[in-house]
């Protein structure tokens, strides 16, 4: 895939600290990665430390090794900026899975492959982000909010009032009501 004779450098991101990178670091690791570099953190976020790390260890005739390509940028302008970026300091790149994983970025076929893979890829996630917006628009036309359900309704909150004017303690009116006490505090604090 390239012709670069130096080391294979992985990188590897997740979107949260809830999502685990196994996966991509086995895959590097089969791959033959001499080190890898985890980020945890959103493909939108400017900020992952171990992107620019893994962009300084690498020296010339090394390749940065990714498990796929949404891992790596976060659109077909990041994308292209960091690969010509790379073959400016004579280091190759190479995706292990997905529609790049058999093309060379460093020939004029790949290259082509590579803005179009990514193009693809940056109108899909434009068009998740449209649809998204627009359901949630949709629903709020329909009077319907997201998040969870209120557990504490006007007959609660009204009988929560009766029962703290009269000296009740928070925990009896919460243990009462079957809600907890932060929620309690909460709708009270509202009310006023």
């Amino acid at each position: 895939m390239t012709t670069n004779t130096g080391r294979l450098i992985g990188y590897a991101r997740v979107s949260t600290d809830g999502q685990e990178a196994q996966l991509q670091l086995d895959a590097l690791a089969e791959a033959g990665c001499a080190r890898i570099f985890t980020d945890k953190a959103s493909g939108k976020n400017t900020d992952r430390p171990e992107l620019t790390a893994a962009l300084d260890y690498l020296r010339p005739g090394d390749t940065l090794c990714v498990w796929k390509l949404d891992r790596f940028a976060r659109s077909l302008i990041d994308l292209v900026t960091m690969v010509d970026g790379l073959a400016e300091r004579g280091v190759g790149f190479k995706v292990l899975t997905g529609a790049l994983a058999s093309i060379d970025p460093n020939t004029a076929d790949g290259r082509l492959m590579l803005q179009v893979v990514g193009a693809m890829a940056e109108f899909e996630r434009s068009l998740i982000r449209d649809r998204t917006r627009a359901g949630l628009d949709a629903a709020r036309a329909q009077g319907r909010t997201g998040g969870r359900p209120t557990v504490m309704d006007a007959d609660k909150l009204a009988a929560a009032k009766a029962r703290r004017a009269k000296g009740e303690s928070v925990t009896a009116i919460a243990k009462a009501l079957e809600v907890s006490r932060a929620t309690l505090y909460r709708a009270l604090a509202d009310a006023e």
